[in-house]
């Protein structure tokens, strides 16, 4: 009977275990049918797109700036070390290479040692189910996503390679520090590629992916290192490496830190405008499509526009005397570096540029001891303190210091700038701001753009948002208006008061020189070269307000913008400083207008050019070839006549040709007389850049609000401004010349060295005749006075010609807002 039941027993256990069996493959591959449908192809991982961040360089290649969450730099598999390869294997899943995407051996493992111990244990999840969900799947922790999961490693593994399996991995896997990937691992713990790791190194990265957070080496260093020793001893065991080589690892310090984006060029304002320009074209796939954006921007001239507008805006703040430290604590009796970095923590940022913050524990005499929070201790000298005599108002400072303890006391809270003599100087934040910028004369590209001085506290781009009156940076529009309308550079306008009167406000209009002088009857070209408001509004009123206003929209200027009364003769009307040095380039190229652009060409990660800028571009030749085409060919089109259908032109012809603004004699007019400006006038400083094919103009506003120069070479055109964002005075001896024209010359010094000079080039239609300078008239052989002077053919001033002293103004133009106008000579 026992028997029986036990036979009874088995056949029914062997029948249950088959049945079971039978209905657990059943099972199985009634979800394989239902899941298999529902899985995603494993095409898409073939030709895989990662989140890759927008990055910008320079024309040159150098990185500007990056933006997106998620930093990544996506890796070739063969491009890997090895030993990284065989640190993740032990770290994540040291079988990948032997099973098919789902290792049983570690399943069961795992379990046996859940079961025994309670905790989990590595191998339940491979690095090919680790792809599966990171690239496929939800979080969501269930069972139908779990199934799925093994499935679709499955899937992956029939496929793909190994190799390539385990290369979107190292490309995809978490990191922490918003590092996705091996290679941006690499760059935000320890500043380097994979290649220049350390094992240690490599073994702490490749610990990250169980736990980002709790194995961070930054915020957990502890941790990070008893996940890294594991990982090494795990490639020990294994036989990756050997018991010497654990040993050296294991002993290695951990030195992960957090390190930025590897920014090469400082370029700021630059990185957001491009910024927003592929934002508008692509919208937020911008930051995650890896697209490379080189900018027309030069390296060399950044950091050059960097350091002039930094070097002229601090300048200007010693000028004007010192306001103090950003704070002050008091100081234990005896030397306490605790306390003195709990000091240094009161201020929020360590460093505004090149200024570093820095705590004074001394005074001796006319040197002061500043501690900085690396734990050095520097000393400022007298040459490097004394300009701090007290600030007083915009015009004046206190007496002259006699000892350090006149400026400084231990305690204070200031700002310190490393001089290129290794020499620390005292130093205070700027409160004025600045812009410069500069433009190919050719075809408008931006090949440096500073937008202020600290971009950290002020996004404001001061280039293209900030509207400021240019006073008498903008006269040169009015005097190429003049020009075209009866004027001559040898005509007379006389320097006299004016008076302008309205009834509809409390007090009148009474425009001075700058040095409160009138100087009488004086030739246009001189009006220019010293910058006299009367002459400039004078002329104004004689070519009338719409006439001049129609010319000013020929250089590129939005005149609808500008104000219909004389004031605009002084630069009253706000343009910012890009509009500007685009109306300047007309100047500098011969007359054509040009469109600033900043991005020069956009590719993907791969090197894809995908858009590629075509800007329209000067070609001196192409007027002439087309003007003689045209002779003999009346109905001929100009593109084919440039593309060579009447026969190939001897020259290059550009895909877009910049349209001319003003004829070429008039520029060549204006820009002898800007040239002089530097030679004789309010530029004079620029001629210690030894040149002279440099031309230009100073613009200073009332109450000396905004201080301005704009000046160019044939082939550079660059606009610097000062003046403070609330409009201000920025002093009384603060002009353009003064505060705006160093940091042009600092720049340009750079931008043109290596650049021949190149000699002005008198075209056709003009001649250059000798003129008495008192009458204007022409001069005859016997006086001796006499000078050179150039005219339009037709526009010589005879002997029996009277000089122009004053013209009917347009009579549709408005001469002020309702107002009559007197004017009073005297």
């Amino acid at each position: 009977m026992e028997k029986a039941t036990k036979r009874f027993l088995i056949k029914w256990s062997l029948i249950s275990s088959v049945v079971l069996t039978l209905a657990g493959i059943g099972a199985g591959y009634g979800l394989y049918l239902f899941i298999t449908p529902r899985l995603p192809p494993i095409d898409s991982l073939k030709d895989v797109h990662f989140q890759v961040p927008l990055r910008v360089y320079t024309r040159d290649g150098k990185l500007i700036a990056e933006f997106g969450e998620k930093r990544r730099s996506p890796v070739v598999f063969k491009d890997v070390p090895p030993a990284m390869v065989h640190a993740f294997l032990a770290a994540e899943d040291d079988r990948f290479y032997d099973h098919p995407g789902v290792d049983y051996q570690g399943i069961l493992r795992a379990g046996y040692l859940l079961i025994k111990t309670g905790e989990k244990a590595q191998g339940g999840s491979t690095i090919t189910m680790q792809v599966a969900r990171n690239f496929f799947l939800s979080r969501e922790k269930t069972y139908f996503r779990k199934l799925s999961e093994i499935f679709l490693s499955f899937k992956i593994e029939q496929e793909l390679t190994k190799d390539e399996i385990l290369e979107l991995y190292l490309n995809k896997i978490y990191m922490g520090q918003r590092a996705y990937g091996v290679n941006a691992a690499a760059q935000v713990y320890y500043g380097v590629k994979p290649h220049e790791l350390t094992l240690a190194q490599i073994a702490m990265i490749a610990g990250l992916p169980k736990a980002p957070s709790a194995y961070n080496p930054v915020v957990n260093p502890v941790r990070a290192t008893e996940r890294r020793n594991y990982v090494l001893r795990r490639m020990r065991e294994l036989g990756y490496i050997d018991d010497d080589a654990y040993q050296v690892a294991v002993a290695e310090a951990t030195t992960a830190k957090r390190h930025g984006q590897s920014i090469e060029v400082e370029a700021p304002y630059v990185a957001e405008m491009v910024r927003q320009e592929i934002l508008d074209m692509y919208g937020e796939d911008a930051y995650t499509s890896g697209f490379h954006v080189y900018t027309t921007v030069e390296s060399r001239l950044q950091l050059a526009a960097n350091a002039a507008l930094e070097d002229g805006l601090i300048s200007y703040t010693e000028r004007h005397g010192y306001k103090g430290p950003e704070g002050h604590v008091d100081l234990p009796e005896r030397p306490d570096v605790e306390a003195w970095n709990a000091g240094l923590k009161t201020i929020n940022r360590d460093w505004v540029k090149d200024l570093r913050i820095g705590l004074v524990v001394g005074t001796e005499d006319q040197h002061a001891a500043v501690y900085l929070s690396d734990g050095r201790v520097v000393p400022i000298y007298w040459e490097d303190m004394q300009w701090a005599r007290k600030f007083i108002d915009v015009n004046h400072v206190d007496a002259e210091l006699k000892v350090a303890a006149d400026a400084l006391a231990p305690g204070d809270l200031v700002r310190v700038r490393k001089l290129s003599n290794g020499h620390w100087r005292l130093a205070s934040v700027p409160e004025v701001q600045g812009a410069l910028v500069s433009l190919s004369a050719r075809d408008g590209a931006i090949q440096a753009l500073v937008g202020g001085f600290d971009f950290e506290a002020s996004h404001f781009n001061r280039i293209n948002q900030a509207e400021r009156q240019p006073g008498s940076n903008f006269k040169p529009f009015i005097y190429s208006a003049a020009l075209e309308h009866g004027f001559t550079t040898a005509s007379l306008i006389n320097d006299a008061p004016v008076v302008f009167e309205d009834p509809g406000l409390e007090a009148v209009w009474r425009p001075e020189n700058y040095t409160g002088k009138f100087y009488g009857p004086t030739r246009l070209r001189q009006g220019l070269i010293n910058s006299r408001n009367l002459i400039s509004i004078r002329i104004l009123r004689d070519i009338g307000i719409n006439r001049a206003l129609r010319h000013v929209g020929l250089f590129g200027v939005d005149s609808a913008k500008l104000p219909r009364d004389l004031s605009l003769a002084l630069g009253s009307g706000a343009v910012k400083p890009l509009e500007l040095a685009k109306g300047y380039a007309v100047f500098a190229n011969g007359g054509y207008r040009v469109k600033p652009y900043i991005v020069q060409k956009i590719t993907s990660q791969d090197g894809e050019i995908l858009s590629y800028s075509e800007p329209e571009t000067v070609c001196e030749h192409c007027e002439d070839y087309i003007t003689q085409t045209q002779e003999e060919f009346p109905d001929a089109d100009v593109h084919e006549e440039l593309t060579g259908t009447w026969g190939p032109p001897p020259f290059m012809v550009p895909d877009k040709i910049a349209p001319r603004g003003v004829n070429r004699q008039n520029v060549y007019l204006m820009t002898s007389i800007m040239r002089d400006v530097i030679k004789h006038g309010t530029g004079r400083r620029a001629l210690r850049l030894g040149r002279d094919d440099l031309a230009g103009k100073t613009g200073t506003t009332n109450d000396q609000h905004d201080a301005w120069f704009s000046g160019f070479s044939p082939d550079i055109v660059t606009t610097a401004w000062v003046g403070y964002d609330d409009p201000q005075p920025l002093g009384d001896r603060e002009t353009g010349a003064g505060a705006a024209l160093p940091m042009w010359i600092s720049y340009m010094e750079e931008a043109l060295r290596g650049l021949p000079e190149r000699e002005l080039v008198q075209p056709p239609g003009l001649i250059t005749v000798r003129i008495d300078p008192q009458t204007g008239y022409l001069a005859d052989a016997s006086n001796p006075g006499a000078i050179f002077e150039t005219f339009r053919v037709g526009e010589v001033p005879q002997e029996s010609s009277a000089p122009v002293l004053s013209l009917d103004a347009d009579p549709g133009a408005p001469v002020s807002s309702g107002g009559s106008v007197s004017e009073q000579l005297f």
